[in-house]
């Protein structure tokens, strides 16, 4: 069903109850207070008959025995109102007058009239008499107090019928009147309600708003929408990571105020006065940029859609740089270190010492192999092993001892999950490497790993002999821009994207300081998890 007919089929079906129950209720009404008000008026009636002389003067010669008929006077009384008819009766219930001539001088039919005769009690009553179905209406005749005779006012059921039904019918064309504008300002409405949802369905605006929510959490920059009084109304999973990690869901913090999540944003909004604007700002270490869009609202009220990243711009080319002429430096180096081997590898085959040249490409190449062969015969995973192999590498380089746990194992995984892994490790490696390297005054630089995922679970432990973590970084180390190092090159986002791995396979991260003097981060990422 359309959301048009939808809005319809409500509309209409709630106009017609409500203009049913009116209907039955004002029907009803109408009813009532036309028949109290014929009973009222007979009642009126009745008693005007009870006081005039001349009934009074009939009634008393009946009573004494004198035949008396009242029957041309009283009908032409009748035919000046509305009443069907108009009975007087003596004190034995017999009848002076009646509309049909030959009743004249019998008993009143019914009982209700004793009220009247016996109990002196004006009294109104619904029954069958002579002539049919009637509202009956009845006084007494007093003289000096006495009771001497009563009259009855009846108003037969049909004619009072006929006119109850001429006045709902003139009741039911206003109610009709009335539900006919109910449809048509009802369908008015309906037609602006659907220009305002765009003439989408229900169905289609569900599917429209998780459209929205996907295209925004596909967007790796921080977006948010706020109002005109800084309240947030949409925000995307990557701000919430930046800008809070401790909220779980997007819904917990719409509708808060964007100062509490981020005072410089706040700022910037202030200051803007719904112009578009640029700003720079920082999280933690880390630098940002971000535009503030205005978006205009009624009443020359606005709000803003909020776009920021990271501003790596300069820096990303600075650290390029660097990155690049330290690799420079470093194949020169190595260049001239082979370079040497090869010369004496020449002079000892020049002058023709064979065993001496084997027994020095032996030496070389031991402590290599050894390293290979436990790589190759304990990670089947080829990405991870080449990337533990080339850390082996740096390590040497860096004149850091790297061990590996001759019980490690790791099997194949999707490539993925593969990449997942090696990000997790090389972060994991790299940190360990700088934090050995950086404590080399105080103890022997080195780092031992050990990977398995031989249990239900993938195991990573990486130990180095750096000065560990600082006490004041110790509950936010895994925070992004957060980081140990003094070097204004580290960004403090390795962590960081550990983190992310670790919670996206339902794993655990934790460190230790043990009591040698070393730091372990252990990570313990669920296999099950790896796979779905």
């Amino acid at each position: 069903m359309t959301l048009k007919s939808y809005l319809a089929l409500i509309t209409l079906s709630t106009i017609t109850i409500i203009v049913v129950a009116v209907g039955v209720v004002f029907g009803y009404s109408l009813q009532q207070t036309y028949l109290e008000g014929i009973s009222q008026r007979g009642i009126e009636l009745a008693r005007v008959v009870a006081h005039d002389e001349k009934v009074i003067k009939a009634v008393q010669q009946s009573n004494s025995g004198v035949p008396t008929s009242l029957e041309h006077y009283i009908e032409t009384l009748r035919s000046s109102t509305d009443a069907s008819f108009i009975v007087v009766v003596n004190k034995h219930a017999i009848r002076l007058s009646h509309p049909i001539a030959k009743r004249v001088g019998k008993k009143f039919i019914g009982d209700d009239v004793y009220e009247a005769l016996d109990r002196g009690r004006d009294y109104t009553d619904v029954s069958r008499g002579s002539l049919g179905m009637a509202i009956r209406n009845f006084t007494p005749i007093r003289v000096d107090g006495k009771i001497i005779g009563a009259v009855s006012i009846g108003y037969l059921s049909k004619p009072t019928g006929d006119l109850i039904y001429r006045h709902l019918q003139e009741a039911a064309l206003l109610v009709g009147f009335v539900y006919l504008l109910g449809i048509v300002i009802a369908g008015f409405f309906i037609l602006k309600l659907k220009r305002t949802f765009l003439s989408l369905e229900p169905e289609e605006i569900v599917q429209k708003f998780k459209e929205q929510e996907l295209l925004l959490d596909s967007i790796r920059d921080g977006i948010i929408a706020i109002d005109s009084h800084q309240n947030i109304t949409t925000i995307n999973n990557t701000a919430i990571e930046w800008l809070d990690r401790n909220v779980p869901s997007r819904y917990q913090v719409v509708g808060d105020q964007l100062s509490n999540h981020s005072q410089a944003l706040s700022h910037f909004a202030l200051e803007a006065n719904g112009q578009l604007s640029k700003r720079n700002f920082h999280i933690g270490k880390v630098a940002f940029y971000a535009n503030l869009y205005p978006m205009h609202h009624k009443k020359g009220q606005y709000g803003y859609v909020i776009v920021f990243f990271p501003n790596y711009e300069e820096k990303s080319l600075e650290q390029e740089l660097i990155t690049t002429k330290n690799y420079a430096d470093l194949l020169r180096a190595k260049t001239h270190e082979y370079s040497n081997r090869l010369n004496v590898l020449s002079g000892l085959l020049q002058s023709e010492r064979y065993h001496d040249a084997v027994e020095y490409l032996q030496q070389e190449s031991d402590g290599y192999q050894k390293i290979l062969r436990q790589v190759i015969h304990s990670i089947e995973n080829s990405a991870v092993a080449g990337l533990i192999l080339a850390k082996q590498n740096k390590a040497l380089d860096s004149k850091v001892e790297f061990h590996i746990d001759a019980d490690s194992h790791l099997g194949g995984y999707p490539t993925q999950v593969s990449e997942n892994l090696v990000t997790l490790l090389g972060n994991l490696i790299d940190n360990a490497l700088l934090a050995a390297w950086s404590n080399r005054d105080q103890q022997a630089p080195e780092i031992s790993l050990y990977i398995s995922d031989r249990s239900a679970h993938i195991m990573i432990e990486l130990e180095d002999s750096g000065a560990g973590i600082p006490d004041d970084l110790d509950n936010r180390i895994l925070d992004f821009g957060i980081s140990s190092k003094h070097s204004s090159e580290q960004h403090g986002i390795g962590l960081y994207l550990v983190k992310k791995i670790v919670d996206q396979y339902q794993g655990s991260l934790d460190w230790e300081r043990s009591e040698s003097h070393t730091t372990v981060f252990s990570v313990y990422l669920d296999k099950q998890a790896l796979t779905r």
